[in-house]
């Protein structure tokens, strides 16, 4: 198996660092207090928490985690559908007796109980018609609470519920939420500007009622570590500065990283160089040609002569100085302010704290270039 994982979260031993992130929300969920998780997409908050619930039940194998990505949710009823879908059943040991439980527990709604057509494993749902939504929420909120078991629960892509049509979501999580002390829950979010909002304003229902923690890229020093030991297991040779070509190249963003680390060791050779690196990423640039054309498509030129910019310089602090502005041919530093908003809510631009803006996808960053790789 290939040791550099690009989705999924497999064991400790394929899993690199994070260990201040791993035991502060280990120890906030152990003292009963809610966490906000903040992360650029792909910089692997996923596989974070599952480290988490992997090590907490390896230290206590009773306790239940849960993770749903709500991600494709679009409305309070597919985010009930997949709340009820990854709870119910999985709290006890299946039974007829826990069939008539539910069935006894859920009155707005009709549990369905059926077998995964795969593994065979029995798996519940609920039949809920959209007006009896929000009581069949209660329910199952009801229904963990009363199972007194310590449940801790992973919401990824948590800033989704700002999209739902209906009005006062927040409001209603935040009254279940709160009334539940067997149960923490982990908010884990990509868009920081709308996660920020949701619990940093004094206006919302969900401020400061989470201990909030940062993703950041893994240090240098440590990744470089961790590539090298699964390279040398492999008998093959990875020189420190080729290791750094492509963390800085990166920008440290942990996906891009182990993607291209995990051509490289599909090559099984003895020796990998900057050579096969810039073979991996002019195949990369050729496979996604048509897709980083069309990202080209739907934003106005302004626009992409702003992304285009912040690619050539990989990152930039003062997009509104004027050498910048003059250089990219930019116009007046409002309409700057105005395509970066809206290059951030596409997601094709990220506010680092620290290097300033820069473009999400690396890959797309490296085409975007005047001259790539």
């Amino acid at each position: 198996m290939n040791p550099f994982i690009i989705s999924g979260y497999h064991s400790p031993a394929y899993f690199c660092d994070r260990k201040k992130e791993t035991d502060k929300i280990m120890s906030a969920l152990k003292n009963d207090r809610n966490i906000t998780l903040i992360s650029p997409r792909r910089m692997g908050k996923t596989g974070l928490i599952h480290h988490v619930f992997h090590q907490i039940n390896q230290e206590d194998n009773n306790i239940k985690c849960f993770y749903l990505d709500i991600f494709a949710t679009q409305n309070l009823r597919d985010f009930t559908l997949l709340f009820a879908k990854t709870i119910l059943g999985k709290l006890d040991y299946f039974s007829e007796a826990l069939m008539k439980q539910i069935t006894a527990f859920f009155k707005s709604c009709r549990p369905v109980f059926s077998f995964h057509p795969v593994t065979q494993q029995p798996q519940i749902a609920l039949d809920i018609q959209p007006q009896n939504t929000e009581a069949s929420l209660q329910e199952i909120f009801e229904y963990l609470k009363h199972s007194d078991a310590r449940c801790y629960i992973a919401i990824d892509e948590f800033q989704q519920i700002t999209e739902y049509p209906e009005k006062g979501v927040e409001a209603l999580l935040r009254s279940y939420i709160q009334f539940l002390p067997n149960v923490k829950f982990i908010f884990a979010g990509s868009k920081k500007h709308i996660m920020d909002a949701i619990f940093s304003s004094a206006n919302r229902p969900f401020y400061q009622s989470t201990q909030k923690i940062g993703l950041h890229p893994i240090a240098i020093e440590t990744y470089r570590d961790f590539a090298h030991s699964l390279f040398k297991k492999a008998q093959c040779e990875f020189e420190t500065s080729l290791f750094d070509e492509i963390y800085n190249m990166m920008l440290g963003h942990t996906w891009y990283v182990q993607y291209i680390l995990n051509q490289l060791y599909s090559l099984e050779k003895t020796k990998v160089s900057f050579d096969d690196v810039e073979k991996i990423i002019t195949n990369t640039l050729e496979e996604e040609n048509a897709t980083y054309k069309t990202y080209c498509e739907l934003i106005s030129k302004g626009q992409l002569k702003l992304l285009r910019g912040i690619a050539n310089e990989k990152n930039v602090v003062a997009p509104f100085e004027n050498g910048f502005m003059k250089k990219n041919e930019l116009a007046a530093p409002s309409s700057v302010r105005q395509a970066l908003k809206a290059l951030i809510d596409k997601n094709l631009i990220l506010l680092d704290e620290q290097n300033g803006y820069y473009v999400y996808d690396r890959f797309f960053s490296l085409w975007l270039e005047e001259k790539t790789i």
